[in-house]
């Protein structure tokens, strides 16, 4: 089996994450997704919370399969804009403020126009505060300066920046030449891009799958509840392609497909779990078995939600999580491949 380069997914994956999508302002990247599988001839619709779901008939139409993938990130809102014209943030999805200090981001105001910054501590100048390397990083001493001229609040709201304005942070996605993609947002645009492609070379093979399989592109993932609705009464298994996260003590790295053992929510289906590591070794597919200590998944929040559903997740690796991600080509090609052949496998039923 050739599979196709896996350099037209990091492109997809390129355009994903060069597209402001915090959660609760997923519109435009959704719109992306929309249009890239309608020119695949896909059949599509939209939820009412603003997810895409794409649905591929397969020969046994009574028992369903569901991947999901999620499109939102991490990003912030506007909670105050400050006498001195700067901007006090609140956080959306689960991060520190540590980890966006000094990044460029983008406000976005509700008639659409947008606005370049930086996240600044408050106490940045060392020439003038003596605390500056001490103080605390939280929401009383990060702050958004704007790249506009401003001398005070009224300054700000003269441009149309208001409190729910959402904040967007610069990506910087580099490719590198030996393999690794560099970007925010990796959790989880690698997934949608992996899924994005695989879709296409299931249209493109003319591959008919075992069973109906839809393709969730969920939009509220960073806040809890992005994949536990739209599973139809037929689907018996739902898998979750999101990050693995590395770390001390962690398996997956940025080579391999992670499949998780476990997450905060408790352990994933066992069955279905052996059912990926079986295919993965039947098709020479490098993978890790992890568990992931402080992690939730749309799968996690199905089971919560009441499904009656075997889940699982799996994912690339992805270096330092909801900070400075990084993966590389290796472990997108392997999550790649044991995607492929899951969607054509039998069914734990």
């Amino acid at each position: 089996m050739t599979f196709p380069d896996v350099k037209d997914t990091i492109a997809t994956l390129v355009d994903l994450v060069s597209i402001p999508s915090p959660s609760g302002n997923t519109n435009e990247v959704i719109g992306f997704v929309e249009k890239f599988l309608k020119e695949l001839g896909v059949d599509t619709k939209r939820n009412r919370k603003g997810g895409l779901i794409a649905t591929i008939t397969g020969k046994d139409d009574q028992n369903h399969r569901m991947l999901t993938a999620h499109v939102d990130t991490l990003g912030a809102i506007v909670k105050e804009i400050k006498p001195s014209g700067r901007l006090k943030l609140d956080l959306i999805g689960g991060f520190r403020y540590n980890s966006i200090e000094g990044e460029y981001c983008e406000i976005e105001t509700s008639s659409g126009e947008r606005f370049t910054g930086t996240i600044l501590m408050h106490q940045t100048s060392v020439h003038v505060y003596k605390d500056a390397g001490k103080a605390e990083r939280n929401q009383d001493n990060m702050e958004v300066r704007i790249d506009e001229e401003v001398h005070n609040a009224e300054d700000v709201r003269a441009l149309g920046i208001e409190v729910g304005d959402f904040v967007s942070f610069d990506p910087r996605v580099q490719t590198t030449r030996s393999g690794y993609i560099k970007s925010r947002h990796l959790d989880d645009k690698a997934s949608v891009a992996i899924l994005l492609q695989l879709i296409k070379q299931l249209k493109e093979e003319k591959i008919q799958l075992p069973y109906t399989t839809h393709f969730l592109i969920s939009n509220n993932e960073e806040i809890g509840y992005g994949g536990n609705s739209n599973i139809t009464s037929e689907t018996a298994e739902y898998l979750a392609v999101d990050m693995g996260a590395m770390g001390d003590g962690q398996s997956t790295d940025e080579y391999t497909v992670s499949i998780c053992v476990k997450d905060a929510s408790g352990p994933y289906h066992y069955q279905l779990r052996k059912n990926l590591v079986q295919l993965a070794q039947k098709n020479n597919i490098g993978y890790k078995l992890d568990i992931y200590p402080f992690y939730g998944s749309d799968a996690s929040a199905a089971i919560r939600s009441g499904h009656d559903i075997v889940h699982g997740l799996i994912g690339p690796g992805i270096d330092s999580s909801h900070a400075f991600e990084r993966t590389h080509e290796k472990s997108i090609e392997n999550t790649a491949k044991l995607l492929y052949h899951y969607v054509q496998s039998e069914m734990i039923l």
